[in-house]
Order: structure tokens, then C-alpha cells, then sequence
């Protein structure tokens, strides 16, 4: 069975009941999310053996995290426990017009203040063949950066396969500090999830004739978008998502592939998804199901198109995480989007 181990911050998320506005709320709904947690929680579901590693303070708010990861099979023998808390971030869901909004509250968080000693890279690359973190993980501090980097260098020395999703957060650092430590990260990167805001805040790279709010995307843009983060780093593959933003409820859903040797760029089905249950974790999701895809050996096509179904079934799904099966995700590759019941 391959073994992928993703690295990053898990924290608990506070939401009010359905649309109601944080203004309005008598009461938060509480669950747990995070960027790499949310991949490792899909390859779990897929069947692999995902790891997520972390720190996480000792008392019942950081076991409650462990335990949201443990009840979807994720190993999670290799988080290390410390720290006063666990970060948290309270969402408000958009609908129609009205964007969501998050407010972070994460400041010395359990993650934000590891030390580099707390993590034995060696012994958690053990037998692994992909790693996986984003760039929300170096933007929680520089110590963390440096463990970051730490991670990748064992990660190369070992020949493990590393993806990064880009994933710039304006509320965690400038586009000069994300620019400055993603450059000297990248070159220990082979996979790029990335969006054209990403690519834009934290490298200026750009796709002309695009314009994410309008909704109007343009592949040769995004074609050269992808070449130019794959030669700028050397890239094997850059992945781009392609969300069409319609409203907070409608989105249009697809994504590229460049494959660097060959200079091909492939793009998948375009889902239209309307009635938006939780967006929040699309982009992950699409991430572990390209790590699964491509891990199980299927084309780069097929590698694609699995993580655009999986991550248009995440639309449909409360929560960060994504609670789907690849029987699931093939129904919907093999054309049944009809929604109806299975029995």
C-alpha cells in the first residue's frame, strides 16, 4: 500500500448554523479542518495509508483534534503533543451574492511555536512515497519555515515525490515574505496545486486575459501560467484549479495539467455545481485526489479528472473534510450526476 505523509496546522472551525451572518449567531457549530489535514483525511477514504503529522497541545481540545483525524483511519502516531492551543478559524458561509468570510484566530498556536528538534524526519519518511504540505505551513512563522525545509531536504535525500499546494493567506504574511520563503522551498517540490491568484500573489506570475472575479478564464493563459512556475522551479507537473465563481452557490469547476518533459497541457470535464453546500476544502480535495491518482498509476488525464470529480463532491459535503469513496468519485466520472438515491 503506498504511504503519504502531509505536514501542516489542523484547527478547530466554528461556524453559525446554515447562512445566518456571525452577527446573528447564538451558537457555533464545531468541527476540525486544515489544509493538509483535509488530503490526508481523502487518501484515508481512498484507501491509502495517509499520515498527517502536526503538534498539538496535550489536553482534551488538541485529543479532540487527533480524534476527528483518527476516526477516518488517518495514522496519527506521528503528531507530537505541546504547545498551550489549537488554532481556530470561524467561517461565515456566503450564499448567492454574499461572499463567506473567514476570521482566523491562531496566534501561538500548538504548530506556530514547534521547534525543529520536535520532528524526526528520518523515522516519519519511513517507507513513505509522497509528501505533501502547503504553503499556509511556512506562512505560520519562520521556525516553522526552516522545519519545512528540513522535511524536504530528508524528503529528497529519501527520492520521496512532493507536492505543494500554494495556497497564499494574505491574513498570514505579505506577497514578499510568501515570495521569499516559497522560492527557496520549490526546488525540493515535483507536484504545484495552485490557483491564478496564487501563482500571482507569491511569485507575480499571471495569465492575461483572465479575470477570477468576472468568471472568464483563459486556457492558453493558464497554459503559460503552468510553464512558466514549471521552468521558474522545474516542476514535473503544475496543476491548476479553475473555479468560475458565479455566485457563493454556483460555481463552474475544472482544472489543467502541465506536464513539464512533454510540454502537454491537459484540462478535464467542467462540473457545474450549484446549490453550493461547503466550499471550504475544494482545493484539498482536489489535491489528495491527484495524490491518489497518481499514486495509483492512473494516466495523467485520468489522474486529473478523478481529483476534479472528487473535489465537485466536496461541494456537496459539510464540513473541511472530504468524506467520499473512489467508488463514488468513478459513479460521477462514469456520467451519474443525477443525485439519485442508491439503494
Amino acid at each position: 500500500m503506498k504511504k503519504v505523509v502531509t505536514f501542516g496546522e489542523i484547527m478547530l472551525r466554528l461556524a453559525p448554523h446554515g447562512y445566518e451572518r456571525f452577527v446573528q449567531a447564538s451558537s457555533f457549530g464545531a468541527t476540525y479542518g486544515g489544509g493538509e489535514a483535509n488530503v490526508a483525511i481523502s487518501l484515508a477514504n481512498y484507501g491509502l495509508d495517509a499520515a498527517f503529522v502536526t503538534k498539538l497541545p496535550k489536553h482534551e481540545i488538541g485529543q479532540a483534534a487527533v480524534n476527528s483525524l483518527r476516526r477516518f483511519g488517518v495514522d496519527t502516531n506521528k503528531i507530537v503533543r505541546g504547545g498551550d492551543r489549537v488554532g481556530i478559524y470561524f467561517l461565515e458561509k456566503g450564499s448567492n451574492q454574499r461572499a463567506s468570510k473567514v476570521v482566523y484566530d491562531r496566534a501561538n498556536s500548538a504548530i506556530s511555536t514547534a521547534k525543529p528538534e520536535d520532528f524526526d524526519w528520518n523515522a516519519i519518511f519511513d517507507g513513505v512515497d509522497w509528501f505533501h504540505f502547503t504553503g499556509i505551513t511556512p506562512a505560520l512563522g519562520k521556525t516553522v519555515a526552516d522545519i519545512c525545509l528540513d522535511a524536504l531536504k530528508v524528503a529528497k535525500e529519501k527520492g520521496i515525490t512532493v507536492s505543494c499546494d500554494l495556497n497564499y493567506r494574505k491574513n498570514l504574511w505579505t506577497k514578499a515574505e510568501a515570495q521569499e520563503t516559497m522560492t527557496k522551498l520549490m526546488p525540493y517540490v515535483n507536484v504545484i496545486v495552485a490557483n491564478e491568484e496564487d501563482s500571482a500573489d507569491v511569485f507575480g506570475i499571471t495569465s492575461e486575459g483572465t479575470d477570477v472575479t468576472s468568471g472568464h478564464l483563459n486556457h492558453d493563459g493558464y497554459k503559460s501560467v503552468a510553464k512558466q512556475l514549471a521552468d521558474k522551479f522545474d516542476i514535473d507537473i503544475v496543476t491548476i484549479t479553475l473555479r468560475e465563481s458565479l455566485s457563493a452557490n454556483h460555481n463552474d469547476w475544472s482544472a489543467m495539467l502541465y506536464d513539464k518533459k512533454s510540454g502537454d497541457a491537459l484540462f478535464s470535464k467542467k462540473y457545474q455545481i450549484k446549490n453550493i453546500v461547503d466550499r471550504v476544502g475544494g482545493g484539498d480535495s482536489f489535491g489528495g485526489g491527484l495524490i491518489y491518482g497518481l499514486l495509483s498509476g492512473l494516466s495523467q488525464q485520468e489522474a486529473l479528472e478523478f481529483a476534479v470529480a472528487a473535489s465537485c463532491l466536496k461541494h456537496t459535503i459539510e464540513g473541511d473534510f472530504n468524506l467520499v469513496t473512489v467508488p463514488e468519485v468513478k459513479s460521477l466520472l462514469g456520467g451519474d450526476g443525477s443525485g439519485r438515491v442508491q439503494r
